[in-house]
């Protein structure tokens, strides 16, 4: 099972320059010996930093102001909660660990991402999951993010706001 406490997207051909670039952006953030490994998907970096996840992502928008040229192969960073299997009865009781962070009267999503992964379809995953949140849905604009990135096996869970996800596209539009 994986470790990862953040998952990073790039462009899949330019996976070793990502590596390098991850390394040099955690080093910036006071983490000299992130483990940065490439998964089973395609463009999708894991990485096990001793840093709180949160706080680097925080940290990166502001590295990102002043140092836009530093981020030309990493996409997007998530945070990663837990790790769990990716059949729904796992999947199932990871949500029941995390969902005490939905707090009463937020609205929230889900955002399922699957990657090398065909035991369910989306819709399937997302029906058997939202029941256990009894908070009001809100797919445009939610308080917080149930965040599933399947990779093959495995499932990280998240539950996150909105700007706890870093995406440089997001910044240069």
């Amino acid at each position: 099972m994986y470790d990862f406490n953040l998952l990073i997207s790039c462009p899949w051909a330019a996976i070793g320059r990502a590596r390098r670039e991850i390394g040099t952006v955690l080093r910036l953030l006071g983490d000299e010996e992130p483990v940065i490994r490439r998964t089973i998907a395609r463009g999708i970096v894991g990485v096990k930093t001793r840093l709180d996840s949160r706080e680097v992502v925080r940290g990166l928008e502001a590295l990102f102001n002043q140092h836009p040229d530093g981020f030309q192969y990493t996409l997007k960073w998530v945070p990663v909660d837990l790790w769990t299997n990716s059949d729904i009865k796992s999947l199932r009781t990871a949500v029941e660990q995390v969902k005490d962070r939905v707090k009463q009267g937020e609205r929230w999503r889900m955002t399922v991402e699957k990657r090398r992964y065909t035991l369910y379809h989306k819709i399937d995953i997302i029906k058997a999951l939202a029941e256990l949140i009894d908070e009001e849905v809100d797919l445009t604009n939610p308080d917080k993010i149930l965040r599933i990135d399947i990779i093959g096996k495995f499932a990280g869970v998240s539950v996150l706001s909105p700007d706890e996800i870093f995406s440089t596209t997001k910044l240069t539009l």
